[in-house]
């Protein structure tokens, strides 16, 4: 007779399951309150909160920068009434809140406690978590406004008042996530982590802002966030190198003597890079798998897990999209055997020896990081490293030593049911939302008392300038009725903005023949080598597909004009016609191409520049058409996984609009 599963049996745990997140929030803060709320009711556990690129940044939704993007890839909160539209109905004081938010994060804190505040909450009931995390934005995912010392500020700033304030709130989320995302190893994503923990901790320490009695609360509220990848075996050994290391810099850099201050506690959401737009379907196992890289083994398990929809590679998922990946979660926790014993790797020659490969090779790379001077002032070198990185993967698929079922192995397929080409697959946020939101902000300020909000923008100003803790002065201008922008552009006057580097000038990929022929032919190409502008507009800070294009495009002999992000569609004309390019190549992820590209087009001829337009990025074959119309010669999607074939598509169209017989 079978033993039922757990009864006396000396090694079951029956551990509590972690916090079950979906990310979430699109169009309006109403329209996220209902899907908030139609989310905790299906069973999950915490909220993790998707801001738009506006809010990331810090524009209202009327100012030209955030054209195209409101409301595009999270919910858009511009002020105090959208945060309490958001949370309509959502006891805060009972709920667990993650906020995806950097550049802005000490802002949407503020907003979030000016809420509690109102509601009668104390703020030392609430419990969460801002992401908080600059470093990793000047490296991968681009939503940073202020430069590296200023926002290092900020950080200490929100640290310092969370910690005499808010006690159960994590101000700072360390995430590898998008570092991974950008191509880092597990051995970089390791190191590059934990310098950046060790930059903030010590900037902190160095303060003056909390006593040294107090220093250790400080290293117990930093949590991680992480990305697990489908080679599940050596993340679960990477994410037990992590709490072993991150045992370490507690205890013999930090003095750490309480265990619980030096437990490494971290969220995931697992790998999204590698979720694929030809036969999506296949991405629900590859969610699975990822999932258990940070489940199955006890002693680093996650404590808070979201996990990705199976057509995030096509666009927003939609409800039922995220309801499938809650329910993952929840087969996992509730109908296996995953929570009832003890860390089964304990033990396991394999991973004990994977695990100790990644700890050597990651701690000498930190201290390589901390011999630069850590992580902030590392940011260039460490760019470069990770679009090396990237470049790498990108070709080892390109040629196949890196197998993509789906991509590049095993591509016949039937027609998936879950895909229409005359249907959007994915959740289609309404273009109308952003002019309500600009009739909403203008609404808004025309409302409320404007000689508390100048007064409360004067003292924002000021504490930026004397080094006064920021977070007082932005919570008073939250209750006074200020809005994102204005708080941005308040700290952007004392500031100044930032752009980060490319990374792409050392950047060598690795030679394949098919790149090659396209070199040659580019060199005997009659008017010269072509000349590409290679063009990021709007908000969307993801460059990793910009990058690695530059990087293909230099090496196939093209001459390469990439000047970075965030350009405007009058920046990106221009260039066009001062560079006298051949083609403009526009990289865009944040849905915005249908408002972005057709501008950019038409600036580009109303200017007299007749270059060639492509397209590239997480563009639904439902909207190629209307691109097409606008004058777009070719589009490139994530199937689109061979570089080679691009760049011999676009000598092409270079060579056919010089006239020439290629």
């Amino acid at each position: 007779m079978t033993e039922p599963s757990g009864s006396d049996n000396h090694l079951a745990t029956n551990d509590r399951p972690w916090v079950f997140r979906t990310y979430s929030g699109h169009s309006t803060a109403r329209a996220s309150n209902e899907l908030f709320r139609s989310n905790l009711g299906k069973g999950q556990t915490g909220l993790s909160i998707a801001f738009d690129l506006p809010t990331q940044i810090g524009y209202d939704p009327d100012d030209p920068a955030a054209a195209g993007e409101v409301g595009k890839v999270g919910v858009p909160v511009f002020h105090l009434g959208h945060m309490e539209q958001l949370f309509d109905g959502i006891p805060v004081e009972k709920m667990n809140t993650s906020m995806t938010i950097n550049a802005t994060a000490g802002w949407l804190l503020a907003l979030y406690v000016a809420h509690a505040r109102t509601m009668g909450v104390d703020e030392s009931a609430l419990a969460g978590t801002t992401q908080n995390d600059i470093i990793k934005e000047y490296l991968s995912r681009a939503t940073f406004t202020f430069p590296p010392e200023h926002s290092r500020r900020l950080i200490v700033d929100m640290i310092a008042y969370t910690v005499r304030n808010v006690p159960k709130w994590n101000p700072i989320n360390i995430c590898s996530y998008h570092l991974q995302e950008a191509g880092a190893t597990p051995v970089q994503e390791i190191a590059f982590s934990l310098a950046n923990a060790i930059a903030v901790l010590d900037a902190v320490r160095d303060s003056g802002q909390v006593p040294a009695d107090v220093f250790p609360e400080v290293v117990g509220r930093i949590s991680f966030f992480v990305n697990s990848g489908i080679r599940f075996v050596e993340e679960v050994c990477k994410m037990r190198a992590f709490a072993a290391l991150w045992e370490r810099i507690c205890t013999e850099r930090y003095g750490v003597t309480d265990p619980k201050l030096r437990r490494f506690r971290y969220g995931v959401q697992v790998n999204s890079l590698g979720l694929t737009e030809a036969q999506p379907e296949n991405n629900v196992a590859r969610i699975v798998l990822e999932a258990l890289g940070v489940t199955l083994s006890r002693n680093a398990r996650a404590r808070a897990l979201q996990l990705p929809a199976w057509n995030e590679a096509l666009g927003l998922p939609r409800p039922w999209d995220q309801q499938w990946s809650l329910r993952i979660q929840q087969i996992l926790a509730y109908e296996t055997d995953l929570l009832e014993y003890p860390d089964i790797f304990d033990g396991s020659k394999v991973v004990e020896g994977i695990t100790a490969e990644l700890s050597q090779a990651a701690w000498s790379e930190l201290e390589e990081i901390i011999g630069m001077g850590g992580a902030f002032s590392a940011i260039e070198e460490l760019k470069a490293r990770l679009v090396q990185s990237q470049a790498d993967r990108t070709r080892r698929i390109e040629v196949g030593d890196q197998v993509v079922v789906g991509v590049n192995r095993f591509t016949e397929t039937d027609p998936s049911p879950l895909v229409s080409e005359d249907q959007a697959s994915h959740l289609v946020v309404d273009p109308a939302v952003q002019q309500a939101l600009i009739d909403d902000v203008r609404s808004w300020r025309a409302s409320r008392d404007t000689q508390r909000v100048e007064a409360a923008l004067a003292a924002l100003a000021a504490a930026a300038k004397t080094g006064e803790n920021i977070m007082e002065p932005s919570i008073e201008l939250a209750l006074a009725g200020g809005t994102t922008g204005e708080w941005a552009g308040t700290l952007r006057e004392v500031f100044g903005e930032f752009r980060a580097p490319t990374g792409i000038a050392n950047v060598r990929a690795k030679p394949i023949a098919s790149l090659e022929d396209v070199r040659a032919r580019a060199r005997a190409l009659p008017g010269g080598p072509p000349r590409i502008l290679v063009a990021k507009p709007g908000l969307d800070g993801h460059s990793n597909g910009a990058e690695q294009i530059a990087v293909a495009a230099r090496d196939a002999g093209f001459e390469v004009i990439y000047q970075g992000i965030r350009l405007t569609p009058a920046q990106i004309a221009n260039a066009a016609l001062e560079e006298d390019v051949d083609v403009v190549g526009i990289s865009i992820l944040s849905g915005s191409h249908l408002e972005l590209v057709p501008e950019i087009v038409s600036r580009m001829r109303s200017l007299g520049s007749e270059a060639t337009v492509v397209v590239g990025g997480i563009i639904p074959e439902i909207d190629h058409a209307a691109l097409r119309a606008a004058g777009v010669a070719a589009i490139y999607t994530p199937k689109d996984f061979e570089i080679a074939a691009i760049m011999d598509d676009i000598e092409k169209l270079v060579a056919e609009r010089r006239g020439i017989d290629y």
